[in-house]
């Protein structure tokens, strides 16, 4: 029977077309299922492991272990989380969501550890996502979504506690991505909103997303392949305007906090950058040797640097040559470049030449220039697709392994940065570290020769100089000690361990005038260093005529710790000193809510029966 007017002829019947379509979807299921097992399995295998790990004393204390971040999400902490310097970055989001751990979990650090790879995870599926959306190529966005899951050269990202600004700055990241990649199916306020939005939160994550505006850019050549460039650059003009606002904010608190040390020439900068792009693209393909630190080398040799740069300049116009033909190459090879302008080097940001953790979001670029390359050279050969994916696979399970290994190194900061000196050699920052936790661990003997290896390689290390003190002291006294603080001292008048240590020698000497000057520089280069504001306290306490000096401090310190009993006790104590019962028995009782103790109740009944 032929179609009436107005009918067109089906040659497939609706019911049948329907079945068609729902059995495409059973099988997109099919797909799909292995990839979300395969990238939930494999961040699982790698990572579970950290939930028994501790804090490192290499900026953990900074970020988490503080008294701001312990006291959970209250109005005070919240306030400070936007006026903080905290490890010479403006990053108020990742602060926050440390408060929220804190809220939740208390101080415990494998919970800690576990939300870093949550973040990881979600990140990890958002790439894939976002991949499969925009390119609708399967395979190649599951293979770019594991090396970001499984790659060795992540670990440090996600098993350091203190770079959850990392973790969570990269989450933000893909979901931005992720939200512009649906705005250019449908462009919209709302769905642009949405775009803004999840890179703001990024750039108060993590202040190196000022580079996603470019990123999107390339993101708009390939895989989108829009053409409009007039329309493409208008839309980044407010994503931008976000990016200077930050970078100026980033930019001022380096500044006052000295971050922006600027002690190598510019020269040797541009010289260390230029081997640095290489070195992170020789990790990428034989991730050998990583470590948490890696100190600048005395001098770099010439044909390296020249090398380095006449490899990058090659490789780069290629790209840009290839943009019509190849754009994947273009877009891939120039988001390496660009993510990692903001902490290649240039400006000099700390002591580290280079860091495994700048690798988290440019590793994408290389990522996509090996799998859609590979899959060109494949063509339409059935085998040499077969080839590659099974080449992909093994190189993914190669990647776990390794990433399995290098995630043991994050157990504790005595496994840590033993392997950074193995890897790297002479390494002060690993030695003084690494002295650190021996002196955690009571062994202050084989403490001292680390920092002595520090003092040794880096004669300017103010703090390794005071941690070569506390050892010493430890031993011998303040007799022996007092020597190095001083020599801290020359070098930074504000190094704050050395200020209090020698306030403490002075004040068990009976000097307690002569230690108010080191407690109260101390205070000055750390307004939050809670026991030399104790040990003030303590001081004034013995002093007549500064009850008032001494109550500040111990009231001070119960603001900063105000979950620790015994700081509520002693300020106690020193409230029924001077006549104040009242405040002393809400002292007490605030105490006694904390952690019960038949001490704190007997003293709690005697003062009640008295007042």
């Amino acid at each position: 029977m032929s179609p009436t007017h107005g009918e067109s002829a089906d040659p497939i019947g609706s019911t049948e077309r329907d079945s068609l379509a729902a059995a495409t979807a059973r099988r997109d299921k099919l797909f799909e299922l292995p990839i979300w097992l395969g990238l939930i399995l494999g961040i699982v295998f790698i990572y579970a492991q950290v939930a028994d790990f501790d804090y490192v004393s290499y900026d953990d204390p900074v970020y988490v272990q503080n008294a701001h971040v312990q006291a959970g999400l209250t109005p005070a902490s919240i306030r400070w989380a936007f006026t903080a310097e905290a490890a010479s970055n403006w990053l108020p989001v990742t602060l926050l969501s440390f408060m929220a751990d804190a809220q939740l979990f208390g101080i415990d650090s494998g919970a800690h550890h576990l939300v870093n790879v949550f973040f990881h995870a979600l990140s990890a599926i958002l790439l894939y996502l976002t991949l499969r959306r925009a390119t609708k190529a399967r395979g190649l966005s599951a293979f770019v979504a594991f090396v970001f899951a499984l790659h060795p050269l992540h670990v440090e990202s996600v098993a350091w506690v203190a770079e959850r600004k990392d973790v969570l700055s990269t989450f933000f990241w893909f979901l931005a991505l992720y939200a512009y990649a649906r705005y250019s199916e449908r462009p919209d306020v709302w769905r642009y909103l949405a775009v803004a939005v999840a890179f703001g939160l990024g750039l108060m994550s993590k202040p190196m997303l000022v580079t996603f505006p470019f990123a999107l850019l390339l993101f708009d050549l390939w895989p989108l392949r829009r053409t409009d460039w007039a329309r493409m650059i208008w839309e980044k003009i407010p994503l931008l305007a976000l990016s200077a606002a930050v970078s100026l904010v980033t930019y001022s608190v380096q500044r006052s906090s000295g971050a922006l040390t600027q002690i190598l020439p510019l020269s040797r900068r541009i010289a260390n950058a230029l081997v640095s792009y290489m070195v992170y693209v020789r990790q990428t393909f034989w991730p050998a040797d990583l470590a948490c630190y890696y100190p600048f080398h005395a001098s770099i040799p010439l044909w390296k640097v020249a090398g380095s740069g006449a490899a990058l300049l090659i490789v780069t116009a290629l790209a840009i040559d290839s943009w019509r033909r190849r754009p994947y190459f273009t877009m891939g090879w120039l988001w390496f470049l660009g993510t990692l302008v903001p902490v290649i080097g240039l400006v000099q940001v700390g002591g580290q030449a280079h860091a495994d953790r700048y690798m988290y979001v440019p590793m994408v670029g290389l990522s996509i220039v090996v799998a859609w390359g590979a899959a060109e050279f494949a063509g339409e050969s059935r085998w040499a697709k077969r080839a590659l994916a099974a080449a992909g696979i093994i190189a993914c399970l190669a990647s776990v392994v390794v990433a399995h290994a290098a995630t043991e190194y994050w157990e504790n900061s005595g496994t840590l940065f033993a392997h950074a000196i193995e890897s790297t050699g002479a390494n002060d920052i690993a030695e003084n570290n690494l002295g650190q936790y021996l002196m955690k661990t009571e062994r202050p003997g084989e403490a001292i020769a680390h920092f002595q290896t520090a003092v040794q390689l880096n004669p300017r290390y103010a703090l390794a100089q005071s941690n070569l003190g506390t050892a010493i002291e430890t031993i011998e006294g303040c007799a022996g000690s007092v020597p190095y603080y001083a020599a801290a001292l020359r070098v930074n008048p504000l190094e704050v361990s050395a200020n209090y240590n020698l306030g403490h020698c002075r004040e068990r000497e009976m000097d307690n005038l002569g230690s108010i000057p080191f407690f109260e520089a101390a205070i000055r280069a750390d307004p939050d260093f809670v026991d030399a504001h104790f040990q003030l306290g303590a001081v004034f306490s013995q002093m007549p005529g500064r009850e008032a000096d001494a109550l500040r401090e111990f009231e001070t310190t119960v603001r900063l710790q105000p979950a620790d009993p015994v700081k509520r006790t002693i300020l106690a104590e020193f409230l029924v000193k001077i006549g104040r019962t009242k405040e002393a028995i809400q002292q007490l009782e605030a105490a006694q809510e904390i952690d019960p103790d038949p001490d704190t109740a007997r003293k709690l009944d005697n003062l009640r029966g008295s007042h």
